[in-house]
């Protein structure tokens, strides 16, 4: 699969509205608790070992972190197309992270969530051994209120036998179409084993617009 993931650059970090970029273009976000295994998710469907930075400290990464999927430019015609961004959210669910630092993460992703245009997707990261968490919820929630498409993504999979996968696929599947009705999607992942890569970033590639939509 030609993967326009493969692409991705560092952008920024942002710790509060005022570092955004500007509020154009297209964005899809990744949220999980952490050690669920979002920056090695971001790393492998990217095709990059350090794009996201892949800690054992839970809750390292206290940014939003913008890395630049956009198309290359090769000007001055046709004009640019809208910047394309995949944004690594704070790892959340952390003890230890200072009750105001929470509270200053609460307010700043309340607003994120409530008011980027550029958002067209959220992709939440879930140890397919401890899925659905309240966190994992309130995640999900966020974006079905804003009529966002949300993708599930069931991750370390390789510690389960194939069985064992399914099973938890579709009690996950189940819940989650009871509590949010078809707007959430979900798959097992791997970024160990490289399983479910191509189907999360055709996902992704869809929300940002990189390929044409599917037939």
């Amino acid at each position: 699969m030609n993967n326009p993931l493969a692409r991705a650059r560092y952008l920024l970090s942002a710790h509060n509205v005022k570092q955004l970029p500007p509020d154009g273009g297209y964005e899809v976000a990744f949220a999980g608790r952490s050690n669920a295994g979002k920056s090695s998710a971001l790393n492998a469907m990217c095709q990059q070992n350090a794009l996201a930075r892949v800690s054992k400290t839970p809750g390292r990464t206290q940014q939003l972190v913008f890395f630049d999927v956009s198309p290359l430019y090769r000007g001055p015609e046709p004009a640019p197309e809208p910047d394309r961004f995949l944004v690594d959210l704070p790892g959340y669910g952390y003890a230890k992270v200072p009750q105001n630092l929470q509270a200053h993460w609460q307010a700043f992703l309340d607003r994120y969530f409530g008011t980027r245009e550029a958002l067209r997707g959220l992709v939440v990261v879930m140890d397919i051994r401890h899925p659905l968490k309240d966190y994992d919820r309130q995640m999900l929630g966020y974006a079905v209120q804003r009529g966002l498409p949300a993708h599930a993504l069931l991750t370390k999979a390789d510690k389960f036998g194939r069985g064992q996968q399914q099973q938890q696929l579709m009690m996950v599947r189940k819940e989650l179409s009871s509590a949010f009705g078809d707007t959430v999607s979900v798959q097992t992942f791997s970024g160990e084993s490289k399983q479910g890569v191509e189907e999360a970033c055709a996902v992704v590639s869809r929300w940002l617009e990189l390929v044409p939509p599917a037939a």
